[in-house]
C-alpha cells in the first residue's frame, strides 16, 4: 500500500498535463518555427556567419552566441510533431524548409571560409568532425527538454539552452569549412555529427508528442503505420550504430593514454637517463619516449619497452631515441663537463628523493597491512596502528628508532601465549628488531 501510495505522488510530481498549452497553440508554435522566410532566413545567415567566425578564430563565446541566435531547431521539432501526429502535409513543409535552411548554412559558411585568410583548424573545429554515441545522447535528452518546453506554459529558459547542448549551427559551419578546403573528412565528420543531432532531436520530439498524446490531425490505416514505423526504425538504426563504434573507440583511446601516462611516468628516470620528451597517439597506439643522459644500449631500450607491459597498453608501438647524450658532450670544455656532472647529480638525487617520498607515503599504511595478516589467524583483533618514532633515555642524547604498533581487540582478548607469537610475527614483517607492541 505504501509503495502504491509513493508511485502515485511521484507520478503527481512529475505530471506536465497541468503545465501544458493548449494543443492549438503548441501546433500554431511549431508551424510558426519551421518557416525560414525574411525574418528567420535573415536570422539564420547571421548566425551562421558569427559561428562560423567563432570557429575560425577558435572563440567558444562566439560559437555559444550564434548557437543562441540560430533558428534551426524549428523544422527538427516539425519532423517529430507531424510524424507524432500523422500530420504529413506539415511533415513536407518542415521536410522542405529543413533542407532548404541546411543548403542556405552550407553555402554561407562555404563562402566564408573561401573568403577568410586564415584556414587553419583549431580545436573548436576538430571537436566537430569525430561524432560518438554521446552526442546520440545529448541530441536526444536536449531534443526532449526542447519540446517539453515548447508544450509548457513555463518555458524559461530552456529553449536557449538546448540550442547551446545539441549544437547545430558549428557542425554545419565546419561541414562548410570541409568543402571551402577541399578536405573532405571534415566535411564527412562534421555533417554526420549534424545528422545525429537532428535525427535524435526529431525522435526526442515524436516521443514526446505521443507521450503527451497530442491530437492526430489526419486519420491513416494500420498498414501505412507500420510502414512509417519501420521507416523510423531503418533511419534511427543508420544513424546510430556508427556513433556506438566511434564511442567506442573513443573510450578505447581514453583508456590507451591514461595507461601510457602512466608508464611515461614509470620510465621517466632509467638507469642515469631522464625523459626530455614524449609523445602519446592514441589513434596509432604509438608513444615516442626522448631521453638526456647516458647513450642508452638496445638491452637497455628493450627493458624501457618491455615495462609497457605492466600497464595494459596492450602492445603499443615505442619509439626510443637519444635526445641528447652525455658521450658526445666535449669533456674538454671544462663548464661543459661541469654541468654535465650537475645534471647527472640532479637527476639521481630527485630520483632517490622520489623513493624516499615513496616509502614515506606507503608507511601509515603499514598497520592496514599487518591488521589483515593478523586477522586471518586473531579476528579478535579489530584496529592496528603503526608509527616510526626515536626512543629519548636519561642516559644518553642520541635517540634510538623503534617501531610502535597498537593493536586493540574486543572482549575475548589476546592469550598471553599468542602475544609473543604476534610480536615475533610482526618483527618478522617488518624486518626490525625494536618493535614495542601495545595492546588496548
Amino acid at each position: 500500500m505504501n509503495t502504491r501510495r509513493l508511485f502515485i505522488k511521484a507520478t503527481r510530481v512529475l505530471s506536465i498535463n497541468s503545465e501544458l498549452e493548449s494543443f492549438e497553440q503548441i501546433n500554431e508554435e511549431i508551424k510558426k518555427g519551421i518557416i525560414f522566410r525574411g525574418t528567420n532566413l535573415w536570422i539564420l545567415i547571421f548566425a551562421i556567419f558569427v559561428a562560423s567566425v567563432g570557429l575560425n578564430m577558435n572563440s567558444t563565446a562566439v560559437i555559444i552566441g550564434a548557437m543562441l541566435i540560430s533558428p534551426l531547431m524549428g523544422p527538427i521539432n516539425g519532423i517529430g510533431y507531424s510524424i507524432a501526429t500523422y500530420n504529413f502535409p506539415l511533415l513536407r513543409e518542415s521536410l522542405r524548409n529543413f533542407g532548404y535552411a541546411v543548403g542556405i548554412s552550407l553555402i554561407t559558411s562555404t563562402l566564408y571560409f573561401i573568403l577568410t585568410p586564415i584556414s587553419t583548424a583549431h580545436s573548436e573545429l576538430l571537436a566537430r568532425t569525430s561524432p560518438t554515441i554521446y552526442d546520440v545522447l545529448i541530441a536526444l535528452f536536449g531534443g526532449f527538454a526542447g519540446i517539453v518546453a515548447i508544450s509548457s506554459r513555463n518555458k524559461g529558459n530552456v529553449i536557449p539552452g538546448v540550442a547551446i547542448a545539441t549544437a547545430l549551427m558549428p557542425p554545419l559551419c565546419t561541414a562548410g569549412y570541409g568543402l571551402a578546403t577541399l578536405q573532405m573528412n571534415f566535411f564527412y565528420g562534421a555533417f554526420y555529427l549534424f545528422t545525429i543531432n537532428s535525427v535524435f532531436i526529431a525522435i526526442a520530439s515524436l516521443l514526446i508528442s505521443r507521450l503527451l498524446k497530442f491530437p492526430i490531425r489526419y486519420i491513416i490505416d494500420t498498414a501505412r503505420k507500420k510502414k512509417i514505423n519501420r521507416i523510423l526504425y531503418f533511419i534511427t538504426s543508420l544513424v546510430l550504430v556508427p556513433s556506438i563504434f566511434f564511442g567506442y573507440q573513443l573510450i578505447q583511446k581514453e583508456k590507451f593514454i591514461e595507461n601510457a601516462d602512466k608508464y611515461i611516468s614509470n620510465v621517466s628516470n632509467f638507469e642515469g637517463n631522464f625523459l626530455l620528451k614524449s609523445q602519446v597517439d592514441a589513434s596509432k597506439k604509438s608513444i615516442v619516449l626522448v631521453y638526456a643522459g647516458k647513450n642508452l644500449t638496445e638491452i637497455q631500450k628493450e627493458l624501457i619497452t618491455e615495462k609497457s607491459t605492466n600497464f595494459n597498453l596492450n602492445q603499443p608501438k615505442i619509439t626510443i631515441e637519444q635526445g641528447l647524450a652525455f658521450e658526445d658532450i666535449d669533456t674538454k670544455n671544462t663548464e661543459t663537463a661541469k654541468l654535465r656532472n650537475e645534471l647527472f647529480n640532479i637527476t639521481n638525487l630527485l630520483t632517490t628523493n622520489q623513493l624516499q617520498l615513496d616509502s614515506i607515503t606507503k608507511i601509515p599504511y603499514s598497520g592496514h597491512y599487518l591488521l589483515n595478516e593478523l586477522r586471518k589467524f586473531y579476528p579478535q583483533i579489530k584496529t592496528c596502528s603503526y608509527a616510526q618514532t626515536l626512543q629519548f633515555t636519561d642516559t644518553t642524547n642520541i635517540p634510538n628508532k623503534t617501531r610502535l604498533v597498537v593493536l586493540s581487540t574486543d572482549n575475548r582478548g589476546i592469550p598471553i601465549a599468542d602475544k609473543k607469537k604476534i610480536e615475533e610475527f610482526i618483527k618478522t614483517r617488518l624486518n626490525e628488531e625494536k618493535v614495542k607492541v601495545i595492546y588496548e
